[in-house]
């Protein structure tokens, strides 16, 4: 007998609760069969709308400009920090399966690596081989800075900005999609409340219609409220911003000095190699008189020996500096070079401007 009502009680159950299926489903077509028809009435100019406020649409607009500023940002820092796509691939593969993507050395640290390895193998007691291990030493330190450089510029800046993209950019969309849908609801409802033809249909539809005004108004100062937080995201991307700035300023530092080091240590070592085989002589123009205006004179350092070939030329040896300047009229590729009294010609090629 308990088993009997037990089974009577849960038909009944699973009765009601069909039944309430029923209903909600039923409601549920019917509200998206009225949105649609709101829908395609707007579009055909037979439904009022209703029109959202200027300042609320200028708060609109902004929005999507700073979504779509804040997604160009993210995309070209990434290629900046790995211009290879392929990189950039792999991380995002690696950041969808919430792992920790690979550290690579850069570029410039594996260029060092093979430079200091080639001044080994040369040897470090010849001029050659010691300069590509200190360029290989510089370069690797370089490297470092250009690794510390994007390590600060992904957590002070590109995170920070793919944040914003992932929780409040996709939070304030979905408020916005609620305040569309709400929009379209309390056209739907003022229309209902205009084609009731009966005091109870009347009465039906202002009910409803005052329900959706609640919900549209409710809807609207949440999406407002979301929209004027736009001012404050501004400010945490302008801090982010300079944090990304001050970033790219040490590491530039931190290079320049590298390279002005290096420079000072190969400055005796390159000028003590021998030198290469002198350039073909050029054909010696014609010497033209100078006109009475005091040229412009500079100091040169002598690269190669060289043998005067005429009286209009001047011997020159190697390392010693001389006097030059141009004369109107004269080659481009030949300078007038004085040495004590002696002056005359000699090809540019020859010299080192000082």
């Amino acid at each position: 007998m308990a088993a009997n009502n037990d089974m009577q009680v849960t038909s009944a159950e699973l009765k009601d609760n069909f039944m309430r299926f029923a209903n909600s489903a039923l409601r549920t077509s019917k509200t998206a069969f009225n949105r649609a028809r709101q829908l395609t009435e707007e579009r055909f100019g037979n439904a009022e709308r209703t029109e959202l406020d200027a300042q609320f649409e200028y708060l609109c607009k902004r929005a999507d400009t700073t979504k779509q500023a804040t997604e160009k940002l993210v995309a070209n820092t990434a290629a900046l920090l790995k211009p290879n796509p392929g990189a950039r691939l792999e991380d995002f593969v690696f950041e969808k399966l919430d792992k920790q993507s690979p550290l690579r050395p850069t570029n410039s640290f594996l260029l060092g690596q093979s430079m200091s390895s080639a001044g080994r193998e040369i040897g470090a007691d010849s001029d050659y081989g010691n300069s590509l291990n200190k360029t290989g030493t510089a370069l690797k330190k370089i490297g470092n800075a250009e690794k510390d450089f994007m390590q600060k510029t992904i957590s002070h800046y590109i995170h920070p900005l793919k944040t914003f993209l992932d929780n409040d950019m996709k939070t304030l969309a979905k408020e916005r999609r609620a305040l569309d849908i709400a929009r379209i609801d309390l056209d739907a409802a003022r229309n209902k409340v205009k084609r009731a033809q009966s005091p109870i249909r009347l009465r039906e539809a202002e009910g409803q219609f005052r329900v959706a005004q609640a919900d549209f108004d409710r809807q609207y100062e949440i999406t407002k409220l979301l929209l004027d937080g736009i001012n404050s995201t501004h400010s945490n991307h302008l801090r982010n911003l300079g944090s990304f700035v001050e970033a790219l300023g040490m590491y530039h530092a931190q290079c320049q000095q590298y390279v002005s080091e290096l420079q000072k240590d190969l400055q005796g070592l390159t000028r003590s190699a021998p030198p290469s085989a002198p350039p073909q002589r050029p054909e010696a123009p014609p010497l033209k008189q100078p006109e009475m205006q005091q040229p412009t004179q500079r100091k040169a350092r002598v690269l190669y020996d060289y043998d005067a070939a005429d009286l209009t030329e001047l011997s020159l040896l190697a390392d010693e500096v001389v006097v030059v300047y141009s004369v109107e009229g004269m080659d481009s590729d030949w300078m007038m070079a004085e040495r004590g009294s002696q002056k005359g010609k000699v090809p540019l090629t020859y010299l080192e401007l000082m």
